[in-house]
C-alpha cells in the first residue's frame, strides 16, 4: 500500500527509479489548475490530482468515473450482471471474452504459470470459502473450513485447468475467477492513460492504495509516493513518474478466530490463508496491474523463494516481514539514496 505525500524530509530514505519513457521532465505549462477530485468505488475510495484547465474537474471526473463503471463492469464478482459473475456461474466449457477481459486474463494467467500458482487468477472458490468473496464473511461463531470443504474448492480451482486461447477461455464447471487482487490496478492504469489522452498528462492516480503517477509537478518534484509500513523507523519514499506502486499485505481484510487472524490472501496450494511471516509487499512496475498482481505473488511465496524470484526476474519490491525486517530486492535496493 501506499500514500502520497508532499516533499522528502531529512533521514527519510528515497527511491529514485531511472528516467521512464511514459515520464515527462517538464513541469505543467502555464495555465493550468490542480484539481483534487475524490470519490468511493469498488469497495474502497480513490484520489485522482491531475494539472488541467481550470474548468476541467467536472470532465475529469465524468472520465474517471467511466473508468471505474468500466472495471466494475468487467471484473467485479459483487455486481451479478458483470462479465466474471456470469463467466463464473456459467457451465464449463468454451466462453467467449471481451476483449478487454482477455487481455487482463491473459497475462495473470501466465504469472500464474511463472510463479506456480503464487498469484492465481482461479481461486474464487477458496476466496468465497475462507469469507472474502461475494457470499460474505463467515459467521463469527462458525468453524474454519474443514479440509472436505477445502479440498472441495481446490478441486475446482487452479490455474491448469483452465485454457485461454483466441478470445475464448475454457473452463471446468465450478470454477470461479477472482481478479480482486489486479482490478484496482487495472482500473489506476485505465484511468491514467485516459486522463493523458484528455490532456490532463500531469497527473497521479490512486485507488485503494495503488497509485500511478506521470509528470513532473510545476516546482520540478516527482510525484512522491510514502511506501505504508506498520513498523516505526524512517520512511521510504517512491519518485513516481510513468510508473505505479501496489502492494499487498495482510491486515487490513481479515478475520480472527480463537485468537488467530486469517487474512484474505489465499496460498491456493495450500487452501488456506497466507501465513509466512510477511506483513506487506510493495512493488515497482510499469504497470499498476501487474505490479498489484506481482506483490500477491511475493507475499504468497515468503521471503525465501519470494525474494529469489524478484532478483531472478529485476522485480524492484520491497518486503516487510511481521518481526520488523524491511527486505529490498537488488532491483529496488539499486534505487535506493538516503534524502538530504
Amino acid at each position: 500500500m501506499a500514500l502520497p505525500v508532499l516533499t522528502p524530509r531529512p533521514r527519510n530514505r528515497v527511491v529514485l527509479p531511472p528516467v521512464h519513457p511514459d515520464g515527462p521532465l517538464l513541469p505543467p505549462p502555464p495555465g493550468l489548475r490542480l484539481h483534487r477530485l475524490t470519490g468511493a468505488a469498488m469497495g474502497t475510495g480513490w484520489t485522482v490530482l491531475a494539472h488541467a484547465a481550470p474548468d476541467a474537474a467536472d470532465t475529469l471526473r465524468a472520465l474517471i468515473a467511466a473508468e471505474i463503471a468500466r472495471t466494475i463492469a468487467l471484473f467485479s464478482p459483487w455486481v451479478a450482471e458483470s462479465e466474471i459473475s456470469r463467466l463464473n456461474t456459467a457451465p464449463g466449457g468454451d466462453l467467449p471474452l471481451s476483449p478487454a477481459f482477455a487481455a487482463v486474463l491473459a497475462p495473470l494467467l501466465d504469472l500464474a504459470r511463472d510463479t506456480e500458482g503464487a498469484s492465481d487468477p482461479t481461486l474464487g472458490a477458496l476466496v468465497d470459502l475462507w469469507g472474502f468473496g461475494p457470499p460474505g464473511p463467515r459467521p463469527a461463531a462458525a468453524p474454519l473450513p474443514g479440509g472436505a470443504g477445502i479440498a472441495a474448492a481446490r478441486a475446482v480451482s487452479g490455474w491448469r485447468r483452465v485454457h485461454l486461447a483466441a478470445g475464448r477461455l475454457h473452463r471446468p464447471a465450478g470454477l470461479r475467477l477472482d481478479l480482486s487482487g489486479s482490478a484496482k490496478g487495472w482500473a489506476v492504469d485505465q484511468v491514467s492513460a485516459r486522463l493523458t489522452a484528455a490532456g490532463a498528462e500531469f497527473h497521479m492516480v490512486e485507488i485503494g492504495g495503488e497509485l500511478r503517477a506521470r509528470g513532473l509537478k510545476p516546482d520540478m518534484q516527482p510525484w512522491w509516493v510514502e511506501i505504508e509500513q506498520i513498523h516505526p523507523g524512517p520512511r521510504l519514499l517512491v519518485a513516481l513518474n510513468g510508473m505505479a506502486l501496489a502492494g499487498s499485505g495482510d491486515w487490513r481484510r481479515q478475520f480472527t478466530h480463537a485468537g488467530r487472524r486469517y487474512a484474505h490472501t489465499i496460498d491456493g496450494a495450500a487452501g488456506w490463508p497466507v501465513d509466512n511471516g510477511v506483513a506487506t509487499v510493495s512493488v515497482l512496475h510499469d504497470s499498476a496491474m501487474m505490479a498489484d498482481a506481482l506483490a500477491t505473488a511475493l507475499m504468497v511465496m515468503g521471503p525465501g523463494r519470494g525474494m529469489d524470484f524478484a532478483a531472478a526476474r529485476g522485480i524492484a519490491a520491497l518486503m516487510v516481514l511481521h518481526r520488523g525486517d524491511r527486505i529490498a530486492s537488488p532491483a529496488l535496493a539499486r534505487m535506493m539514496e538516503d534524502a538530504c
